[in-house]
């Protein structure tokens, strides 16, 4: 259940909490604005713009500087995803299964996944996979728990699928990537994230199903969009993707900073009299 505040009044000004139904219905209309955030500053600070905010198992690389999302566990998922529950009033909230957590079985990804929800608060859980996983993905929605799925580049499947290449290039390749989005639509998710895939590729799908796809590497025709906001913002450090957009250098504006501070410290010019305490005076003696 979402901790999420209530809906305000109609007229009260107030933006109100995005529901899953909000997003499922928005197929065809003005675009979804969606990010990722592992922490509650961060989602306070994507809150007001964002229709939806992911905690991503890219945490494993983006928070703790490893190299896939695999490593990643469920205990993380959840410490990261009530966090950002804490920051967030507005935009619905979505968590990752991660690796392991919900192939084995519907009953294991159940379980994981009212778990999530349960001591979370989120509103929603993300799992990986096409047409293998719609039994789940059923499993799941016929018992309450809605999904968002993911299909094209999988990040959990990297080491089967030998590597991050765009997919989709190839006729065979295409058309198992749009059965996938039409099985794990008719299996009950609300929305489907499409990445990493030809652009013609994720326009046809988009204009195929019946529910919201979010695009990342893929078209501007999808229903909406999702960065890293670690990407977006500049802070990701090595490689970043072709399909990111900076839309500020953070990274630079902190190592600037940090900079400027070593050198006032060193120069015994921060903390300066201002940023100290001083002592109470003394009560003359009657």
């Amino acid at each position: 259940m979402s901790v999420h505040q209530p809906a305000p009044v109609e007229g009260s000004g107030a933006k109100k909490p995005v529901t899953v139904a909000a997003i499922r219905n928005a197929k065809g209309k003005d675009p979804l604005v969606c990010l990722t955030a592992y922490t509650t500053p961060v989602a306070q600070a994507l809150d007001e713009a964002c229709d939806l905010l992911l905690v991503g198992d890219s945490l494993g690389m983006v928070v703790y500087g490893m190299e896939s999302t695999i490593p990643v566990t469920l205990d993380m998922m959840i410490a990261h995803g009530a966090a950002v529950v804490r920051g967030s009033k507005h935009a619905l909230v979505v968590v990752d299964l991660p690796f392991g957590s919900y192939q084995e079985s519907p009953a294991q990804a159940f379980a994981n996944a009212a778990k999530i929800l349960a001591e979370t608060g989120c509103d929603a859980i993300k799992l990986e996979g096409g047409a293998v996983m719609g039994e789940t993905i059923n499993f799941l929605t016929q018992r309450g728990i809605p999904v968002l799925a993911h299909i094209g580049l999988q990040p959990q499947s990297v080491n089967a699928l030998g590597g991050y290449a765009a997919r989709g290039r190839e006729a065979a390749e295409a058309e198992s990537i749009l059965a996938d989005a039409r099985a794990v639509a008719d299996a009950g998710a609300f929305a489907v994230v499409v990445e990493g895939v030809v652009a013609p590729l994720a326009a046809r799908i988009t204009s195929t199903i019946r529910v919201p796809t979010i695009g990342i590497g893929a078209s501007a025709e999808c229903d909406g969009q999702i960065l890293v906001t670690d990407d977006m913002m500049g802070m990701t450090l090595g490689h970043v993707p072709k399909f990111v957009r900076r839309y500020a250098d953070v990274g630079a504006t902190v190592k600037a900073a940090a900079a400027a501070y070593a050198e006032d410290v060193r120069a015994r010019r921060f903390p300066a009299e201002e940023h100290l305490y001083g002592a109470k005076p003394k009560i003359a003696a009657g």
